[in-house]
């Protein structure tokens, strides 16, 4: 079945997140809910991995991912190419993006002051990826699957459990490569997603079972099982790293 003009059903939409087109409804969109409450579920992962527990450290972690990937990161996609198809004037996405990354960075430097400034190696790293990735620069060497999983899944929970024990120790690594692991299912979910939604005018075909059962195959029957297992996963994460905190420091 063709995708309609956007706008006209939620099933027409550029993510399944995604409300009507204008207003206030572009900024939710904008933010990508499910997606950034999952990716910051990464900085808790990381803090349960850690010996050491700071508040105030998880707190400013959580809020400087939080405007760097919820604000920086998708304003800036959002100007390559208007995937969601929002109508945010592009001046307005530009400060967005802007404020996002300076907010993140403020937060940084008061971490190198107040702990340790090996935080600026972080700082340089994550700021550098943010763009090159969601710009696609470098004739988007940069924005591929794993450096998606990388940068999403294993950056955060990495930098969370440094920003606690100011070291690198084997359970940190571990939870980051778990969280890799995670962010490149994701992205394997999501990538056909996006095509079905974004790039795909009609599907045609019938799945024909073994009794003679012939089942019609169209962009939303593709589409359903695994937009399914995303929002069922986008849920579980912030459960368990609420899960995971409450019961490591509650």
């Amino acid at each position: 079945m063709a995708d309609a003009g956007p706008g006209s059903g939620s099933a027409d939409r550029p993510a399944f997140y995604a409300l009507s087109p204008g207003g206030w409804r572009d900024y939710w969109t904008l933010l990508h809910p499910p997606y950034t409450l999952w990716h910051l579920s990464y900085v808790a992962f990381g803090t349960a991995a850690a010996e050491r527990f700071d508040a105030r450290r998880l707190w400013a972690t959580l809020l400087a991912f939080g405007l760097a990937i919820g604000l920086s990161a998708h304003a800036l996609d959002e100007l390559n190419g208007r995937p969601l198809r929002t109508r945010i004037p592009s001046a307005v996405l530009w400060a967005i993006a802007a404020a996002g990354l300076a907010g993140a960075l403020g937060i940084g430097v008061l971490g190198v002051v107040r702990a340790t400034p090996w935080l600026l190696a972080y700082m340089a790293v994550g700021a550098f990826v943010l763009v090159a990735y969601n710009l696609e620069l470098l004739g988007g060497r940069f924005h591929s699957d794993a450096w998606f999983a990388a940068a999403w899944g294993a950056f955060p929970a990495l930098t969370a459990a440094f920003a606690q024990d100011e070291a690198v120790r084997p359970p940190h690594l571990l939870v980051a490569a778990a969280c890799l692991a995670l962010s490149l299912a994701q992205r394997r979910l999501s990538t056909p997603v996006r095509t079905l939604r974004r790039k795909t005018r009609s599907v045609h075909g019938v799945q024909v079972l073994e009794d003679g059962t012939e089942l019609r195959l169209d962009a939303p029957a593709l589409r359903a099982p695994l937009e399914s297992a995303l929002r069922a996963i986008s849920v579980a994460m912030p459960l368990l790293a609420a899960g995971l905190l409450w019961l490591r420091f509650g």
